[in-house]
């Protein structure tokens, strides 16, 4: 059995991300978050949020629910979609829908996208999971705002 330091070391979801009008919903058959940090998790930590997308139909019918919606933030973001496919570590197993600056990008490679403060990003939709797809966001911000 595994022994860690928890002043460092975050091993449980013990936060969730802020309500926002962009925050989209999934069913545990559609993702898992996993581990997840903010300033409430350890005081002065940036937020980062974590979990998996899991394979199945259900993009083709999430519509609104599953959007992340356009929006905004006073600090930079990072997002990032990362394959499990070990023959090709850059096939994402599937492809998401992500808009910035209010121009289409459709991605089918494992990425991680950049946000300088006050870019645009959103609508993000997953379109296809053909394989578990980790996911994470992480901003210079105490907080997801």
């Amino acid at each position: 059995m595994g022994t860690w330091d928890k002043k460092y070391i975050v091993t449980e979801l013990v936060s969730e991300v802020g309500d926002a009008p962009w925050t989209p919903v999934f069913s545990d058959k559609e993702a898992s978050r996993v581990v997840s940090l903010d300033d409430k998790v350890r005081d002065g930590a940036f937020y980062m949020e974590t979990a998996w997308f899991w394979p199945g139909d259900w993009p083709a019918h999430k519509g609104e629910e599953g959007t992340v919606k356009e929006h905004t933030h006073d600090f930079p973001e990072a997002i990032g979609f990362i394959g499990t496919n070990p023959e090709d570590v850059n096939d994402l197993g599937g492809e998401v829908e992500l808009w910035i600056d209010g121009k289409q990008n459709i991605i089918d490679k494992s990425f991680i996208a950049y946000f300088p403060a006050g870019t645009k990003h959103g609508p993000l939709r997953i379109k296809r999971v053909d394989r578990p797809i980790f996911h994470f966001t992480s901003g210079m911000s105490g907080k997801y705002t």
